[in-house]
C-alpha cells in the first residue's frame, strides 16, 4: 500500500484517475437503465433487449475507431463530440416514447457515441508516471474500476425502481455530462497529444500480446458475464443474494488488484491469474448455496483486476505510442463480444439445465483463458525489470507546456 500512496501522490494522478472513473460511471448503469425504460414503456423485455443489443454492437464496432481518431483530431475534441452525441441519444430515449426501432436506432447511436474514456486515460498514464510506477499504475486502474460495478447497478436500480425510468436514463446522463466534461477538463489532456497513426486500421492486431490481451480478455469477460446471469437466475432478479454475491465478486477482484498490483508481470502471469479465476469459477458447480457461491467468487475475483493489469502493461510495451488508443479500443471491443457471448451461452444453458449450467459456461471459459496464456505464452512479454511505456514514434511528439 505504500506503493500505492506514492503513485497517488505522483502530480495529477490521483485528479485523472478519480475524473476518469467518474466519466466511466456511467458505464455500469446505462445497459440496466435502458432495459428497465424500455422494458416499462413497451411492456417486453425483448423489445428491451434488442435495444441493448443494438447499443452493444455501437460500442464494439466504435471502440476501435474513436480511439484511432484521438491522434486525428485530438483527445478533447473527440471526448466532446461523442460526450455530446452520446448525451443527447439516451436523453431522448428518456423523453420522447417512440416505436421500437426508433430506440433501437438511438440505442445503436449511443453505442457508436461512447466516448473513449478508457483508451484515452490508459494512452495518458504512460506519460504521467516513472517506468517503475507504470506497471502498479495499471494495477490499480484495474482495481478501481470494480467500484463502478459494485456501486452502479445498485444506484441506478435504486433511482429506476424508487422514482422512475426516466428520472434514471436522465441520472445517467448528467453523470455522463458531469464526468466527461471533468475528465475533458484535465491538464493532462491538454499536455499529451496522441500522434497521428501512420498505419491503417486495425494493423496493431498483427502484434501478438495485441491479440492475446484481446482474446484473453474476451474470456475472462465472457466468463463474467455467465457469472452474472448464473448469479441472478439462482436468486432471481428481485433477490437481494443477487446484488450481494456480484458485489463480493467484485470485491475479490478490488482485493487483488491491490495485493497483486505491486508483483512484477513474467511470461506466465497472465496464465497463474487466470488459474486463479478458473480455480473459484470450476468450485462454484459444486454448491448454489449464497455462503458457497460467495466464498468461491470472492476467490475467482481476485485473479480478474490481476489479469487486466497484464493485459494493459503488455499492450502499452508492444505498440508504439501512436497506436496504444488504437490497441485499447480492439481490447475493449473484444470485451464486449465476449460479454454478448458469455450472456448467450449461459443463457441457453439456463434454459436447458438450470442455473449450474451458467457457472459451468463461466469455468469453461477461465480454463479456456488460461490454456491459452499457457500454449502461448512465449507471446507474452516479459516485463520485469523492463519499462511498460509505449515504443517511441518516430517522429516527435509535440507537448503543450
Amino acid at each position: 500500500m505504500a506503493g500505492y500512496r506514492e503513485l497517488l501522490r505522483t502530480p495529477g494522478v490521483a485528479r485523472i484517475i478519480a475524473a476518469q472513473l467518474t466519466a466511466r460511471f456511467p458505464n455500469g448503469m446505462a445497459s440496466l437503465a435502458l432495459l428497465l425504460h424500455v422494458e416499462q414503456v413497451t411492456d417486453s423485455y425483448g423489445a428491451a433487449g434488442l435495444v441493448l443489443a443494438a447499443a452493444s454492437i455501437g460500442q464494439g464496432v466504435a471502440g476501435p475507431v474513436t480511439s484511432r481518431w484521438m491522434g486525428r483530431w485530438g483527445m478533447r475534441r473527440v471526448l466532446t463530440l461523442t460526450l455530446v452525441v452520446c448525451a443527447a441519444s439516451i436523453a431522448t430515449i428518456a423523453l420522447v416514447e417512440m416505436a421500437v426501432p426508433a430506440y433501437m436506432a438511438l440505442g445503436l447511436l449511443s453505442g457508436l457515441a461512447t466516448p473513449p474514456v478508457q483508451s484515452a486515460v490508459r494512452t495518458i498514464y504512460p506519460k504521467m508516471v516513472n517506468s517503475r510506477q507504470l506497471t502498479p499504475l495499471f494495477s490499480l486502474d484495474a482495481s478501481l474500476q470494480e467500484i463502478i460495478w459494485i456501486f452502479a447497478p445498485v444506484v441506478i436500480t435504486f433511482v429506476s425502481t424508487q422514482v422512475g425510468t426516466v428520472e434514471g436514463l436522465l441520472l445517467v446522463v448528467v453523470i455522463l455530462v458531469g464526468g466527461g466534461a471533468w475528465f475533458i477538463s484535465s491538464p493532462e489532456l491538454g499536455r499529451v497529444r496522441i500522434p497521428r497513426s501512420r498505419r491503417r486500421l486495425g494493423i496493431v492486431l498483427t502484434k501478438p500480446p495485441v491479440v492475446l490481451a484481446t482474446v484473453t480478455g474476451f474470456l475472462l469477460i465472457g466468463a463474467c458475464a455467465a457469472v452474472e446471469a448464473g448469479v441472478v437466475a439462482t436468486f432471481g432478479h428481485s433477490g437481494l443474494e443477487a446484488g450481494l454475491v456480484l458485489a463480493v465478486f467484485a470485491i475479490g477482484s478490488l482485493a487483488g488488484g491491490l495485493g497483486f498490483g505491486h508483483l512484477p508481470i513474467g511470461r506466465w502471469a497472465m496464465a497463474r491469474r487466470l488459474a486463479i479465476v478458473a480455480a473459484g469459477l470450476a468450485l462454484t458447480v459444486v454448491s448454489l448455496d449464497v455462503w458457497w457461491l460467495g466464498g468461491t467468487l470472492l476467490l475467482a475475483g481476485a485473479g480478474i483486476a490481476p489479469a487486466f493489469a497484464v493485459m494493459f502493461a503488455m499492450t502499452s510495451v508492444s505498440v508504439k505510442f501512436s497506436d496504444t488508443a488504437e490497441a485499447y479500443g480492439w481490447i475493449g471491443t473484444g470485451q464486449l463480444i465476449g460479454a454478448a457471448a458469455g450472456s448467450a451461452v449461459a443463457g441457453f444453458l439456463i434454459d436447458g439445465v438450470g442455473p449450474q449450467g451458467a457457472y459451468v459456461a463461466a469455468a469453461a471459459f477461465a480454463v479456456v483463458g488460461v490454456l491459452v496464456a499457457v500454449v502461448f505464452v512465449r507471446g507474452f512479454p516479459d516485463l520485469r525489470g523492463r519499462d511498460a511505456s509505449p515504443l517511441p514514434d518516430t517522429e516527435p511528439v509535440s507537448t503543450i507546456l
